[in-house]
């Protein structure tokens, strides 16, 4: 089979000024942000932060309090789940356990009355696009967790989305198998062409699969961009600990984000003296944990090349440099 985009319209998908209340609490606090057609967006952040509400008022799961989402030129705030062009994959799977794979996949057309030799037609091309067509006529229980993800997006996809939507897939699933699945899940992205919205509290997975991360804090987005600029550019410091692999050191002119793999350690002199607090051999790098002298607690990520050629002991004191134009300024 010819692996082709659903007949669904790709088009962007723009949050305005959407608030999600419960109660007095305010979760999702007037945010704006256009996720572009045909991209992998993440929503990445603590549990807490509003992503999954923000991921649940475009599925049409949670009512909007105020502000409009559009899809295209289209206000779908008020519209049901059914009638939005988008569909949702939700962390649990959620399949029928009594029912087949195909018959799972092709509920959706069952409860729209399409033919039964239609829907499962439609239901078994789809099984093909996720590699799971030989499985058609198992329980799911009869299934691992990857392939009853497989089974779930092939679910969701049927109705022919502009936007997928996805809540924590890859949580219950092993180490292992989670990286091999956001593998998948990317591969599947770009060969439908489709918007792809994912919400995620791991920043390796935020990392890896998006064209777009949007990092939430409280309720609002505090920085939204690529990867590689979140990544090397956060704007404030809440980014800068949540996106991992930074330092935050106070300065006279405000805080200040260095990335880990930048900060060099010296036996003999440096900027600042620290005491090595514990070491981390994690494969290919060691993480050296240090208290630093009015700088609190910090973390020199080195090569483990550069680390075994020098080991240094834990309580031993060693000397911090870096360069100037590594250090990036940080809000406020």
């Amino acid at each position: 089979m010819n692996k082709t985009a659903p007949a669904g319209k790709i088009q962007d998908l723009e949050l305005v000024a959407t608030t999600k209340r419960y109660g007095d609490t305010v979760a999702v606090k007037a945010i704006n942000h256009t996720f572009r057609a045909g991209t992998y967006s993440c929503l990445l952040g603590p549990s807490g932060c509003g992503k999954s509400s923000t991921l649940r008022m475009i599925a049409g799961h949670e009512h909007v309090s105020d502000g409009d989402i559009l899809l295209g030129h289209a206000n779908i705030t008020d519209l049901p789940p059914a009638a939005r062009g988008t569909a949702m994959m939700f962390q649990s799977y959620a399949l029928f356990p009594h029912i087949s794979v195909v018959d799972n996949v092709a509920f959706s057309q069952k409860m729209k009355g399409v033919a039964k030799d239609v829907r499962r037609k439609k239901a078994m091309e789809l099984l093909e696009l996720v590699d799971m067509s030989a499985y058609a006529e198992r329980l799911p229980a009869q299934l691992s967790g990857g392939q009853q993800q497989r089974v779930a997006l092939a679910r969701a996809l049927i109705t022919e989305p502009s936007v997928l939507l996805l809540d924590e897939p890859l949580s219950a699933l092993d180490p292992f198998l989670r990286i091999r699945m956001r593998s998948e899940l990317k591969r599947l992205q770009r060969e439908l062409g489709i918007s792809f919205i994912h919400v995620t509290h791991s920043q390796d997975e935020a990392l890896a699969l998006a064209d777009d991360i949007i990092v939430m804090n409280n309720g609002l987005i505090e920085q939204a961009g690529g990867p590689r600029e979140v990544f090397n550019a956060p704007k404030t410091e809440f980014v800068a600990r949540f996106i991992g692999g930074h330092n935050v050191l106070a300065t006279p002119a405000g805080p200040v984000a260095l990335r880990a793999d930048r900060l060099a350690l010296s036996r003999q002199s440096g900027a600042i003296s620290a005491t090595v607090r514990e070491v981390e051999y994690l494969g290919s790098t060691v993480n050296v944990g240090l208290t630093a002298d009015g700088a609190g607690d910090l973390t020199a990520a080195l090569t483990d090349a550069a680390y075994f050629a020098d080991p240094i002991e834990i309580g031993a004191t060693v000397f911090l440099t870096w360069k100037p134009e590594d250090a990036h300024s940080l809000a406020a």
